[in-house]
């Protein structure tokens, strides 16, 4: 079992990972249910609760903090600071009640350095996707 809380430094309201599914290679799959109760959803929109997609962006990029700890080894309480987003696109509104399968694949990983392509699924509709690029500190 992968214990998130020892991979990321983040906690509620901010741990947009609620559960690491699986790993296979360089590929990732952690999931995150979008609950009533999330704090954002009272301003976002009251009237629509629409899940604001730089979260959606939050999720990925935590789960691929968690992918690549699982798939590389990087150790406990290690930090990856986001360097950049390429390519995100939004195809979809994600609204609470729905569960948000954050799945990736790690192109790159040396020096310190990484890049992952991840995507956040609503069953098997893309809800949003992005190339992230991170560097580890040491």
């Amino acid at each position: 079992m992968v214990d998130i809380r020892a991979i990321l430094p983040y906690r509620y309201p901010f741990l947009m990972v609620d559960a690491f599914v699986s790993q296979e290679g360089r590929r990732f799959e952690c999931l995150k249910n979008v609950s009533h109760n999330e704090p954002f959803f009272q301003g976002h929109f009251p009237q629509e609760p629409v899940m604001p997609g730089v979260l959606i962006v939050e999720a990925l990029a935590q789960a691929a903090a968690v992918g690549l700890a699982v798939s590389e080894g990087t150790q406990e309480g290690q930090v990856g600071y986001l360097a950049a987003i390429e390519s995100a696109k939004f195809k979809r509104k994600v609204i609470p009640g729905e569960q948000l399968r954050l799945s990736g694949e790690i192109l790159l990983f040396r020096r310190g350095l990484c890049k992952v392509r991840a995507a956040a699924l609503v069953g098997e509709e893309v809800a949003a996707e992005a190339t992230f690029s991170f560097v580890v500190a040491r």
